[in-house]
This record gives structure tokens, C-alpha cells and sequence, in this order.
């Protein structure tokens, strides 16, 4: 398929799943950046980095090249080595997965609470610590947080460390609390289709000195200085202290993020709008479960996911609204499920393994109409 012939297909979605707020002031910072002639991370980074301590009420927030990184780096920086446990959910992105093998750990996969609450369940997570666990990486799925008390309860028990994955959770808050300020790290991610966009891109927030020392020395090679330090003559030469990673974000990403941070509360508030005219058109349907209900106030609502009834084809409903020019996805199938894990891990995970499979994501975007929603809702209904 060419470029030309990918780029008509693309147009042809009447609701896409995902969409951008970029406009004029998104230009503007960009062409700053260009002018500039300084593109790799500096003064652009560091009032990003500023800014989003600010947004999640925590002491430190170090910018890095994904959300990835982030979970790397925050797992390194509280231990995590080869013979470790790490538990995550089986039912997220493989990336939080992926992050503990890169540093030599096994992962180890916690079941969800249930199709209402498809959230990390801390009971299973109790099951599940053994004398090799080092640390739990809860995932605030579509933006709902974890039931937090309990999790840091578990954590302070057993002595083992806490990191979010709040790649999708800018925006979250629980208990009136900012997700990003309630683990010893929290780690974000600014994909393209987040909440936050800046293409790529993301952020370890975090409290802990230490925490924010490591990552931002090993963001940059280990080195004890970066280029924008020599640039504004702080500095001549600089030693290398550990073995770090490439794992800078750069000025361009940082100027669009500063943009977006400033736009993210008026979008998560359309995101609930939509989210709740989703619950109003979709809520009587019978044996479809809409998760999270009575909790969007507290949700960034990345994501609007429904549990499709037992004997749903979910195969036949996505061709169905494709025909309509809607499009969906799946968030997720199970980790351990994967080719690449399934041989090498064992998983007791019986509610994830029910659920994964009945699965649907529905558009949701801040630049969806209600008609949109209205539209979405009209062509699903004509399944049931």
C-alpha cells in the first residue's frame, strides 16, 4: 500500500478512535524551537519539567523519550536487578511488562478485580509477593486509579517498593490526590494518542531525591553533565557514572508538551462529557458492562472500553461499525497470552483471561461531537 493510498484509507473513518487537539499555538512553539537552533533537550525541557511537578504536586518531574523509559528508569532507580519479581497486570500494554525484563526481572501477573473494575486486584497481589518481589507497577487503565490505599499498604507490609504506570492517567486523581503523587514514581507517557501528546515522550514524577537523581543521570548516558549545561557555559567536562541510556526527550517534544499541559484540564472535561453520553445511550443494553461507573469525575477518561456480553461476536461487531466508517480497538489482550510470554511465564489470571476476550474500545477524543457519540452508540445498539 502507498503513503497516498494509507493516507485516503485514514480519511475514510467518519469517528476515529483517537484525534489530536493541535493548532496554531502548538505551530508556534514548534517554530520557536526551529528559530532556536538549540533542538536537543534544554530551557524548553526543564520548564516542562517544571510545569508538571506543578500539575501533579510533586517535588520532581524528569522528562524522558517515552513512557517506556519512564517505567525503565524508575525501576532501575529502586533496585530492580536480575532474580527480582516485579508484579503487574496482565491486562495492560506490554510495555510495563517489557520494563521489568529490561532490567532482568520476571514479571509477574495480577489479575483484575472484575469486568466493572478492570483495575490491578490488590487481593490477588497479596497472593502473589513472594521473597523475590521487589515491586508492583500498578496501571490506572483508561484513566480509573487503582485503589491506591491498599496497594501502599501492601507495599509498606512487605518492605517492596511501588511505581506507577500513569501512562494514562494525566489528569486521574484519587482521593482528591493527583495521580503522580501517590507512588514513590509515577510514570507517564505522551504517545500520540494520550491524553498529554507529544508524539513521543514521557515523564517519572516522583517525590523522592533520589529517585529524581537517578533518572536524571541516567536519562543522558550516566553523564554529570548534558549538552545544555556546556551550551550555557556551566560547564567544560563531565564524568560518566554509571551506564545510562539515550533516553532524552528534545525541545520540540517539550514545547508541544508545555501547549498540551495547558489544554489538558478543558480536554479531560470534554472526555467526561463524552463518557457520559456514552453511559446515557449505552447503559440499558443488556449484559454489557460499562466499567468504572460513578467515577468519571475523578478519571482522565483516556479511554472509553466496554465489556461485550458473553455471547457477543466481537469479531462481527467491529467489522460491522468499520462498514460504518467507526473506528475500534482492543485494550488489551492479555500479556501472558502473547507469543513471547506465554511459553516463558506461567499466569493465574481467570478474570483477565474472561474478559480480554469480550473487550471493545470506542472512539473517544476531545474533538468528538456528541453526535459522534450519538452515532457510535446508534450503530452498536443494532447488535443486541
Amino acid at each position: 500500500m502507498t503513503d497516498q493510498s494509507m493516507a485516503t484509507q485514514a480519511t475514510e473513518w467518519r469517528v476515529t478512535l483517537s484525534d489530536i487537539d493541535l493548532g496554531a499555538e502548538e505551530t508556534a512553539a514548534v517554530l520557536e524551537v526551529l528559530r532556536s537552533r538549540w533542538l536537543s533537550m534544554g530551557a524548553r525541557t526543564l520548564e516542562f519539567e517544571r510545569a508538571f511537578s506543578e500539575h501533579t504536586e510533586t517535588t520532581h518531574a524528569v522528562a524522558v523519550s517515552s513512557g517506556t523509559a519512564a517505567l525503565h528508569l524508575a525501576l532501575l532507580a529502586v533496585g530492580v536487578k536480575s532474580g527480582d519479581e516485579v508484579i503487574v497486570p496482565a491486562l495492560t500494554f506490554v510495555a510495563t511488562a517489557n520494563a521489568a525484563l529490561y532490567c532482568g526481572a520476571r514479571p509477574v501477573f495480577g489479575d483484575i478485580c472484575g469486568a466493572d473494575t478492570p483495575l490491578l486486584d490488590p487481593d490477588d497481589v497479596e497472593r502473589k509477593i513472594t521473597s523475590r518481589t521487589r515491586a508492583i507497577v500498578p496501571v490506572h487503565y483508561g484513566g480509573y486509579s487503582c485503589d491506591m490505599d491498599a496497594l501502599r499498604d501492601l507495599a509498606e507490609r512487605h518492605a517492596i517498593h511501588l511505581i506507577d504506570d500513569a501512562a494514562h492517567a494525566i489528569g486521574s486523581t484519587w482521593k482528591g490526590h493527583p495521580v503522580g503523587s501517590l507512588a514513590e514514581a509515577a510514570c507517564f507517557s505522551f504517545f500520540a494518542n494520550k491524553n498529554l501528546v507529544t508524539g513521543e515522550g514521557g515523564m517519572v514524577a516522583t517525590n523522592d531525591d533520589d529517585i529524581a537523581a537517578f533518572v536524571r543521570t541516567n536519562r543522558s548516558h550516566g553523564m554529570t553533565a548534558a549538552s545544555y549545561d556546556k551550551h550555557r557555559g556551566h560547564a567544560f567536562t563531565y564524568d560518566v557514572v554509571s551506564t545510562g541510556y539515550n533516553y532524552r526527550l528534545t525541545e520540540i517534544e517539550s514545547a508541544l508538551g508545555l501547549v498540551q499541559l495547558r489544554k489538558l484540564e478543558r480536554n479531560n472535561a470534554r472526555r467526561r462529557e463524552l463518557v457520559q453520553r456514552y453511559r446515557d445511550l449505552l447503559g440499558e443494553i443488556d449484559g454489557l458492562v460499562l466499567p468504572f461507573a460513578g467515577r468519571d469525575d475523578e478519571s482522565a477518561c483516556h479511554l472509553f472500553a466496554v465489556v461485550l456480553p458473553e455471547s457477543a461476536d466481537r469479531q462481527r461487531i467491529q467489522e460491522g461499525l468499520k462498514a460504518a466508517g467507526i473506528q475500534s480497538s482492543i485494550h488489551y489482550p492479555s500479556i501472558p497470552g502473547f507469543s513471547a510470554f506465554r511459553e516463558r511465564y506461567e499466569a493465574n489470571v481467570p478474570r483477565v483471561d474472561e474478559i480480554a476476550a469480550r473487550l471493545l474500545t470506542l472512539p473517544l477524543h476531545p474533538l468528538m461531537s456528541i453526535e459522534d457519540v450519538e452515532l457510535v452508540s446508534k450503530e452498536l445498539r443494532q447488535f443486541f
